[in-house]
């Protein structure tokens, strides 16, 4: 395409281009006249200036000195960027050794089990994970007996039955586990306007998920001088904008463990994240196992690609020809 058929766009971005460079040269220019002299290069400037016939004394003091206050002017300015930032997404939380992120390595069934406990008896009462049935628990946490007599204590509505009506039952291996609102509308209005989100996804839904619901759990305190939370907020700096709806719910001994645990409250939030993360990548295992299996497969056809190729093409390699021209 010729440059008299360039699309109008095209002459608007190369105009904004030449402008913008337009701009940097007369503020590099600026610069030097500035700190060197008008006129002269760096190397020029910085001679004259250090030379005994024009040196002068309060000049270079105050050149200095503008120098510095730019510097910061600068630092403050980037600090003030990075503080309203962080009051505007929350702290970036810690970067926590979780045992299941290494390559070979998999979920702590025994934390998964635990941490389905904190869930049942401190988070389902607000929040749900819809996308998990009783059954994904049987062999991952609990036998299939446990789960059968875990879902037989709760009712579920099902029908409609042969007159039309709906009713009552206990829950089946089939059916997801317990919601704790109808609606949207009915856990706003429960919790004054705050909507508590399923947590099915919640370790994916977020950025670094496990760390940040870990720190979120554990990052409670009370809020600094200067920073005032408005009455029914509770301040958190990892959740966005310092203010949180949801009360600190984890305390030392909340929760009973069944296998003898101390419930500390790092150890209980420790175990319900391992849960979430679980319940958001139950395949996490399986993944790891088969990607395992395929390296070592492929490992193997590697190695005997190699030797076939030496095998076959060996002789061809090192074979010697002779042309008789001759005959």
């Amino acid at each position: 395409v010729g440059a008299g058929s360039m699309a109008p766009g095209g002459r608007v971005v190369g105009l904004v281009a030449r402008r913008m460079q337009a701009a940097r040269s007369a503020a590099k220019q600026a610069t030097k006249a500035f700190v060197f002299g008008e006129g002269a290069t760096s190397s020029q400037g910085l001679a004259a200036a250090l030379s005994p016939s024009s040196f002068n004394l309060s000049d270079a003091v105050l050149r200095a000195a503008a120098l510095a206050g730019l510097g910061c002017s600068a630092l403050f300015g980037l600090s003030e960027v990075a503080s309203a930032d962080e009051a505007e997404h929350g702290l970036h939380s810690p970067e926590y050794p979780w045992p299941h992120n290494g390559i070979f390595s998999s979920y702590d069934h025994a934390s998964i089990r635990r941490g389905h406990q904190v869930y049942q008896q401190v988070c389902a009462a607000c929040h749900s994970v819809s996308l998990l049935h009783y059954r994904d628990l049987v062999g991952v946490a609990y036998t299939e007996e446990e789960v059968k007599e875990m879902a037989a204590d709760v009712d579920v509505t099902d029908g409609p039955d042969d007159t039309g009506e709906m009713f009552e039952r206990p829950a089946k291996l089939s059916d997801p586990l317990p919601i704790p609102y109808a609606n949207e509308e009915a856990a706003r209005f429960a919790n004054g306007g705050a909507y508590p989100p399923d947590l099915s996804l919640i370790t994916k839904a977020r950025h670094d998920g496990q760390n940040y619901v870990f720190s979120l759990l554990m990052g409670y305190r009370d809020p600094p001088a200067g920073v005032s939370v408005r009455e029914g907020l509770y301040y958190n700096p990892y959740f966005p904008g310092g203010a949180i709806a949801m009360p600190k719910m984890l305390a030392d001994e909340g929760v009973e463990y069944d296998d003898g645990t101390e419930a500390t409250e790092s150890q209980m939030a420790k175990d319900v994240v391992t849960f979430l993360a679980w319940a958001a990548e139950p395949e996490h295992d399986d993944r790891k196992l088969m990607g395992v299996k395929w390296v070592f497969v492929l490992s193997l056809l590697f190695l005997q690609a190699v030797y076939y190729k030496r095998l076959k093409f060996a002789p061809l390699k090192s074979r010697r020809v002779v042309v008789d021209a001759i005959n």
